[in-house]
C-alpha cells in the first residue's frame, strides 16, 4: 500500500520539486501552501508522514506541529529549517517533531531521512503489536509488564519507571545495537544529543542492578560509537 505524505511548504518551485520526486518513489503525495490548511490536512486526511516548513505564511510550522500533536496524531514530522535556525530545531523537536533537515538540503538526503522515519515507525508499529503480551523473558532475565516486575535468576530487582523502560526497549531489541540518539527518542521522547549522556547513567545503573561485574558487562553490552546491545 502506498504511504500517504503531506508536504507543508509555501516554495511552490521547492513543492513540486519534492512532490515529483516522491511521487517517482512510489508515495501518494498532498500539498498545503500555508500553515491553517496545512493543519487542516495534517488533522483530517490518512497521513503516514508529514513534511513541515518551520517559516509559514498565516500560521509558523512550529504551531502546526504542535497541534497536530495536541490531536494525537503521532506519524512522523519531519521539519524544513532555514540555516542557522539552531533555537528552533530544538524547540521543534521538544514539540513533538522527530527529525529535520537544514536549507539548502540535498534531495537524497531527505529521502533518505523519510525512508528512515517511515521503516523506524513501521518496526514499531509491528514490536508494539509483537508486545501487546505481558511478559518478556530472556534467559535468566523475566519481566512481568503488567505488574512492573523484574526478576534475574529468581531474585526480585527494583528499577525505577525509566530503568524498566529502558530494559523492556533493550530486551525488545535483543541482539540489535541501539543507538543513544534512538533510546532518547523511543524511552525519553526527545531527540537531542545534547542529552545522550542521560542515556549512559541510566545504562550505568542498570548494570549496577544486573551484571554480576558491572565494570565487565555481559548483558547490556556498548558498542563503540553506535550505542547499547542487549544479549544474554
Amino acid at each position: 500500500m502506498k504511504k500517504n505524505i503531506l508536504i507543508v511548504e509555501d516554495e511552490n518551485e521547492l513543492c513540486m520539486t519534492l512532490g515529483d520526486r516522491l511521487m517517482s518513489e512510489g508515495y501518494n503525495v498532498v500539498f498545503a501552501n500555508d500553515g491553517d490548511s496545512g493543519l487542516e490536512k495534517a488533522t483530517q486526511l490518512p497521513l503516514d508522514l508529514v513534511v513541515l516548513d518551520i517559516m509559514l505564511p498565516h500560521r509558523s510550522g512550529l504551531d502546526v506541529c504542535t497541534e497536530i500533536r495536541r490531536a494525537g496524531f503521532t506519524y512522523p514530522i519531519l521539519l524544513l529549517t532555514a540555516r542557522g535556525q539552531t533555537i528552533d530545531k530544538v524547540v521543534g523537536l521538544k514539540l513533538g517533531a522527530d527529525d529535520y533537515v537544514t536549507k539548502p538540503f540535498d534531495t537524497f538526503e531527505l529521502m533518505a531521512r523519510i525512508e528512515a522515519l517511515l521503516r523506524r515507525t513501521s518496526l514499531q508499529s509491528r514490536i508494539k503489536n509483537e508486545s501487546l503480551q505481558d511478559n518478556l523473558q530472556s534467559g535468566p532475565l523475566f519481566l512481568d509488564i503488567r505488574r512492573f516486575k523484574v526478576t534475574h535468576h529468581g531474585r526480585s530487582i527494583n528499577l525505577t519507571s525509566r530503568e524498566f523502560n529502558l530494559l523492556r526497549y533493550l530486551m525488545e531489541h535483543q541482539g540489535v545495537p541501539v543507538s543513544r540518539d534512538e533510546l532518547l527518542q523511543e524511552v525519553w521522547g526527545h531527540h537531542s544529543p545534547m542529552l545522550t549522556r542521560t542515556v549512559d547513567v541510566h545504562v550505568a545503573s542498570l548494570r549496577q542492578k544486573l551484571e554480576a561485574s558491572p565494570k565487565n558487562p555481559q548483558i547490556i553490552v556498548t558498542i563503540p560509537g553506535v550505542g547499547y546491545r542487549f544479549q544474554i
